[in-house]
């Protein structure tokens, strides 16, 4: 297994409303105008997943897996033709300030890990940002 890591992010929220609103991705669905689409784009949400469109791999689907409250989510892909883990780990350190860290893991052979090492690291990056930026007190 490959393995990314983003960035440790800071979130200005307490990690209760972060898992409440990551734990039911539709709640995402409230803010999906606010995801900028440059690079990803078409988002759908349900309670368990999530899926959008990504040039040129196409349809992404992630499915929840296990939650720990205010603690973790963790997803597995669909639709892709290896498989893909990401988890989102929170901790608080003080009320308003929750670190959060997002880890991905694929199963990827030589071949394909040239190709899409350098999206993924620029899909998990640009995915934290987002997360860490969404308005979690008015979802």
């Amino acid at each position: 297994m490959t393995e990314f890591t983003s960035d440790i992010k800071t979130i200005f929220h307490n990690d209760v409303d972060i898992f409440r609103v990551l734990s039911d991705l539709s709640k995402l669905d409230l803010i999906k105008e606010q995801i900028s689409e440059d690079k990803i784009r078409d988002f759908r949400f349900d309670s368990d997943s999530c899926s959008f469109r990504v040039d040129p791999v196409g349809e992404v689907r992630f499915r929840v897996i296990e939650r720990e409250p205010s603690k973790l989510v963790k997803f597995k892909s669909e639709n892709l033709p290896f498989d893909v883990f990401l988890w989102i780990q929170l901790v608080q350190k003080a009320e308003k300030d929750t670190k959060m860290k997002i880890t991905l893991r694929a199963n990827l052979n030589p071949f394909i890990k040239g190709m899409v090492s350098k999206p993924l690291e620029e899909g998990l990056a640009k995915i934290s940002d987002v997360i860490a930026s969404l308005p979690y007190d008015k979802i």
